[in-house]
């Protein structure tokens, strides 16, 4: 596959266009942003490790039956995926209390939800991605009915799937961020990256933050973090 030329360059990635018409190179960097690109810094080696990681548990939802875009790992910091128009809303899933959730209900971080939560935020930096609900969704027409019921089953799925993954490497899968595009015949399908960039993980036996927050709040040790969640990934 030939890589040609640069089609979008975003906060942590950067996509190329190929020789085939149905796929794109993603190309991960270690620029790290926050609070909506706020604050901004450089995480070394971050591009490897979200390169690296996303690809193994694309492939690992793959197999559990959760239809996704990757096509294949070029290198450490390239990937092969399917091209897709990404649908513009983020889905939030939530295991346990923490980051905004806390602060927005005025909770506490590590409450244990007896069920999964999800939000959806409308995906415009210019706006601040706000929140919104599936009927905000549908009056924008960012999604058909059918589309929003296939993303939210494909979320929880996800979810069902990775929160066992990670609980036998003993991290907690506090929260995270997926994004979904269609295909050029309309397939929604998993897309973007999940990584310590759009997850929250904890440790489960010390709760040791081991993901984006470390950065965000400035706890230190960041390289360190991403380079032990990739550990416990690929074993």
């Amino acid at each position: 596959m030939q890589k040609l030329k640069q089609l979008y360059e975003g906060k942590a990635k950067k996509v190329f266009a190929t020789d085939d018409p149905e796929c794109v190179i993603v190309s991960y960097k270690d620029d790290a942003t926050a609070f909506n690109g706020l604050k901004r810094g450089t995480i070394v080696g971050k591009g490897v490790v979200n390169n690296k990681v996303t690809n193994y548990l694309m492939q690992l939802l793959e197999k559990e039956g959760v239809p996704t875009h990757f096509v294949e790992e070029l290198s450490d910091r390239e990937t092969a995926v399917k091209k897709v128009s990404i649908v513009p809303l983020e889905v939030i899933i939530r295991n346990i209390s923490a980051g905004s959730f806390a602060k927005r209900f005025g909770v506490e971080e590590g409450i244990v939800f007896e069920q999964p939560t999800i939000e959806f935020s409308y995906k415009n930096d210019d706006l601040g991605d706000p929140l919104m609900n599936a009927y905000h969704a549908l009056a924008l027409k960012l999604a058909t009915p059918a589309e929003i019921d296939t993303i939210k089953a494909m979320a929880f799925k996800v979810n069902d799937v990775l929160k066992a993954f990670f609980k036998a490497v003993n991290v907690d899968l506090v929260d995270f961020k997926l994004e979904f595009g269609r295909l050029s015949d309309g397939t929604i399908v998993l897309a973007d990256e999940i990584s310590p960039d759009t997850c929250r993980f904890w440790d489960s036996t010390t709760h040791e933050k081991l993901d984006k927050d470390r950065f965000r709040r400035d706890l230190g040790n960041v390289e360190d973090a991403y380079s032990e969640m990739m550990k416990r990934i690929l074993g």
